[in-house]
């Protein structure tokens, strides 16, 4: 059978690109196949120029041209959109940034643009994970449980999309703690976060030097989390975890502003006085309308080399918070050397579902997954004491 230029289309269906998720045809970035012989050239435009996945997209469109019948040799070769095409690309994937641009505010609203995690019909689960202090891991914990959702199947089989927002503007850690080794991507005012362990990510930390503090008022804070959340593609995650600053500020009450349709997980040590800090953001999302959904205690126990369990924090702080504010305790996250080093090196330790650590954060994200799947809940259930 001849080999054809449909035929060689076909085979590139498949391939999508890494950062996209869409197929190499559907996106017109196939400039034009050539046949000779058993030589097939394959002409691929990239989004922008200098794109660091060029190397995975050679080899996933080499393999496929390769495995039909008659190819010996497969060249590709690599040109970069027009601006013109760029901006018909972000209107397939995004729409028109202006298309909704108006003066009314609104909970769901940047400046007049809609938010589409706002919008009742969306299907993404909007986290908040937040803590009354910092220094209770609250980060560590937002990565781990990301990427333990991401490592679970849903209903169809497929793994869970999650995305994270890092909103600690201050104290971004996110990117490190996930492993991310590459900025995102700009096309035509599109930004495309990277991802890495199945989570895709979007962090102050990729616009300033990470020896450089952020200060910024208020309403800068703000034009970034707006950004944030309606500049990014995020492509409909099935999870959007966003690590909030410690405290109840700004940020927060934007984001409450933002995401109205969002739940709240809190986090704390067993320490009586990080409890009752805790309190706080639970109380501060009672008041701007965000449902609590349950209490993570970290750093709950350390076991030393002879076995034994040894409360370094002290015992029961996550429990009672839970108890007052009338929603369970997810889990209870161990303390171990593991999980502070995998942080900083980038390698997660829900990752390792064999260590203790790890399944810890597995039976979180089943819990979260599961047991707190959507259902009709109202803020009366949250009991302020």
């Amino acid at each position: 059978m001849a080999l054809t230029e449909s035929a060689v289309i076909e085979a590139l269906r498949p391939v999508n690109d890494p950062e996209l998720g869409r197929s190499i045809v559907e996106l017109d970035m196939v400039r034009q196949v050539a046949i000779a012989g058993p030589t097939v050239t394959v002409g691929v435009d990239l989004t922008v120029a200098g794109c660091p996945l060029r190397a995975e997209i050679n080899r996933a469109v080499t393999a496929a041209v390769t495995a039909l019948d008659g190819v010996n040799d497969v060249v590709v070769e690599f040109g970069v959109m027009t601006d013109e095409q760029r901006a018909t690309l972000r209107q397939k994937l995004h729409g028109d940034p202006s298309a909704t641009a108006g003066t009314n505010q609104g909970h769901g609203h940047a400046e007049g643009r809609a938010i589409p995690f706002a919008d009742a019909d969306n299907r993404t689960r909007v986290i908040l994970v937040a803590s009354g202090k910092g220094g209770v891991g609250k980060s560590s914990v937002t990565t781990n449980l990301a990427v333990a959702l991401a490592a679970r199947t849903g209903p169809d089989g497929t793994r869970r999309r999650v995305a994270v927002v890092d909103a600690d503007v201050w104290g971004f850690s996110i990117p490190r703690m996930l492993g991310v080794d590459r900025d995102p991507v700009v096309i035509d005012q599109m930004i495309v976060p990277p991802e890495a362990n199945g989570v895709r990510c979007m962090s102050m930390g990729f616009f300033v030097e990470e020896n450089q503090p952020v200060i910024w008022r208020g309403p800068m804070l703000h034009k970034a989390l707006e950004q944030f959340l309606t500049d990014v593609f995020w492509d409909d995650p099935d999870y959007l975890i966003v690590d909030l600053p410690p405290g109840t500020g700004d940020i927060a009450l934007s984001l409450a502003q933002f995401l109205p349709r969002a739940e709240l997980l809190v986090v704390t040590t067993p320490q009586p006085a990080a409890q009752k800090v805790a309190q706080r953001a639970a109380y501060m999302a009672h008041k701007v309308h965000i449902t609590v959904s349950g209490v993570i205690e970290n750093m709950s126990w350390f076991t030393g080399d002879d076995g034994k369990r040894y409360e370094l924090f002290g015992a029961g702080g996550g429990q009672e918070l839970a108890t007052d504010l009338g929603v369970p305790l997810l889990a209870r996250i161990p303390l171990v050397p593991a999980l502070r080093a995998g942080g900083d090196v980038g390698d997660p330790i829900a990752l390792d579902t064999a260590s203790e650590a790890g399944a810890t954060f597995a039976a979180l994200a089943e819990r979260v997954d599961v047991e707190l799947a959507p259902r009709k809940r109202f803020r009366s259930e949250l009991k302020i004491v």
